[in-house]
């Protein structure tokens, strides 16, 4: 039996559909993860089978084979996993998106990027995206989708078997950038630079690294 889990990556700046198909059958146990995985994908086998396992669930002697469209995300694949395996209850979550890094105790860490990939899930007519809990209001400024933060693999399982409940995050998206918006450092104290000063915000702004190099005899300081 496949198991199928819809998930979200990012490319560029835009957010872009994943399908996780997951296969549990008998025979010499092993885990494979196909199509053209990168290393962090390859490397998901034991961050998923190890979280898995100390979540208190129970892989036994198993073959399983992971097919991924698009790039690796952990949570989407221990989730179909355990679809499969029937830790979850069989339900209807073909309009639910689940993207999150686990840790090997199980914890869902906090990724990058999730505000674009709630906004094409959105496009896409996703209802639900169920994100790391550190990412539940970056995620809940946008409109018209259900956003469910959580904190460890095994919280996912009882929240979708019924067992507790967890409200849709709501953000007044106001106070969210007020308070995202104070640094403590700027650039208000250091006079000209001006090439300087922009090289360093575009860098900021794009996530890219940046080396100033100081020539022999630059008299000018910051």
């Amino acid at each position: 039996m496949i198991s199928i889990v819809k998930s979200m990556s990012l490319h560029g700046l835009e957010g872009y559909p994943i399908e996780v198909q997951v296969d549990v059958s008998g025979g010499l146990p092993c885990f494979e993860i196909v199509g053209l995985p990168d290393t962090s994908i390859r490397e998901a086998k034991e961050r998923v089978k190890t979280a898995i396992k100390n979540s208190g669930f129970e892989l036994q002697s198993r073959r399983i084979i992971v097919k991924k469209e698009g790039s690796y995300l952990d949570l989407p694949i221990a989730i179909a996993i355990l679809l499969n395996i029937e830790e979850i209850q069989k339900q209807d979550i073909e309009n639910t998106i689940f993207v999150g890094e686990l840790s090997l105790d199980g914890k869902i860490n906090k990724i990058n990027g999730v505000l674009p990939i709630c906004i094409e899930a959105r496009r896409l007519g996703i209802e639900k995206v169920i994100v790391p809990f550190e990412n539940s209001n970056e995620a809940a400024i946008v409109e018209g989708i259900d956003v469910i933060g959580v904190k460890t693999l095994t919280e996912v399982v009882e929240y979708l078997n019924g067992v507790i409940n967890i409200e849709p995050n709501k953000v007044d998206v106001k106070k969210y950038f007020e308070q995202n918006n104070k640094y403590i450092i700027d650039f208000s104290e250091v006079k000209g630079q001006e090439n300087i000063k922009r090289a360093l915000e575009v860098s900021a702004a794009g996530g890219h690294n940046c080396l100033l190099i100081r020539k022999s005899g630059f008299s000018e300081k910051l």
